[in-house]
């Protein structure tokens, strides 16, 4: 559905994407992290040709993203935190207006999701709080059932209870779709996402499936009465060691060569325990590391 291969994009001496190269299969619901100004947006924009890159390529639904026309655009719906709303529009006038740029636009599925998200049809887009906004947003393009749904950042500054419904409501609604998501946030996507990417810096660190990133993570703790002054091994990331204790999360973890590199150690080792790793304390080993320079 989405393949980029070294996508790059400067803003005078900023480099905002270097060498970007993901593929989002048909089907995947693929969650793209990094903090704010990693290079999400403007990867998005590049997709859809919204910004032009200065080096690199990408397709999207078979098209080069640079080419994309009518047909291509009625099948993508786009969300994004800082989409423009014609403010002057009440709700029901602007899902009329949409209705008209969509062929496949669903009139009973509009009115399903008028309903389920509670929309206000007579009141104006500029007194909606921004929870109802997002949903506007969102009923626009869910209506239409896209092939294609790409969020940027939806759920920014949103109440737990609100941004939960409103994953609950993509993912009921997009089961023949395939979902590319931008967020800062793990809570946005750690039940919903099947594949991820993490972008720092306008690189891309990696794109896997979230199953096997879980899976090839783990935190080991060692407890010995000395550690020698020795060189670890580089895929253990975030060590730490104090009084006896050595803890370390093993991002590519593999129960026997993790014996056998931690009886390398030395003699002493009097206990080791190994635990899986949730979403969020993987990515926040990453960026320790990050920010430690491996």
């Amino acid at each position: 559905m989405i393949e980029t291969r070294g996508l790059t994009k400067r803003f005078g001496s900023t480099e905002a994407l270097v060498d970007f190269s993901v593929d989002v299969p048909e089907g995947a619901v693929f969650a793209l992290l990094g903090p704010n100004g990693a290079g999400k947006t403007t990867a998005i924009r590049i997709l859809l040709n919204i910004v032009r890159a200065d080096g690199g390529r990408a397709s999207v639904l078979g098209c080069d993203s640079r080419k994309l026309g009518v047909p291509e655009l009625a099948r993508i719906g786009y969300v994004s935190e800082n989409r423009e709303l014609p403010e002057w529009m009440r709700v029901g006038e602007f899902l009329k207006y949409c209705k008209g740029f969509y062929p496949e636009w669903r009139d009973e599925e509009a009115a399903t999701l008028v309903k389920a998200f509670g929309l206000p049809l007579d009141r104006r887009l500029r007194s909606l709080s921004r929870g109802m906004r997002m949903k506007t947003a969102l009923a626009s393009v869910l209506a239409y059932r896209p092939r294609l749904l790409i969020l940027d950042e939806p759920f920014s500054g949103l109440d737990v209870v609100v941004r939960e419904g409103l994953v609950e409501s993509i993912a009921e609604r997009t089961p023949q779709c395939t979902v590319l998501m931008a967020t800062h946030d793990l809570s946005d996507i750690e039940s919903f996402a099947t594949h991820v990417g993490y972008l720092s810096e306008g690189r891309l660190l990696f794109a896997e499936e979230m199953d096997a990133l879980v899976s090839r993570f783990r935190e080991v703790e060692v407890l010995a009465e000395n550690f020698p002054a020795a060189k670890l091994p580089e895929h253990w990331i975030n060590v730490k060691q104090a009084s006896g204790v050595l803890r370390f999360a093993d991002r590519q973890y593999d129960e026997a060569r993790c014996e056998r590199e931690i009886r390398e150690l030395g003699s002493g080792v009097r206990d080791v325990t190994v635990r899986r790793l949730p979403l969020r304390s993987i990515f926040i080993a990453l960026a320790s590391e990050r920010v430690s320079g491996r």
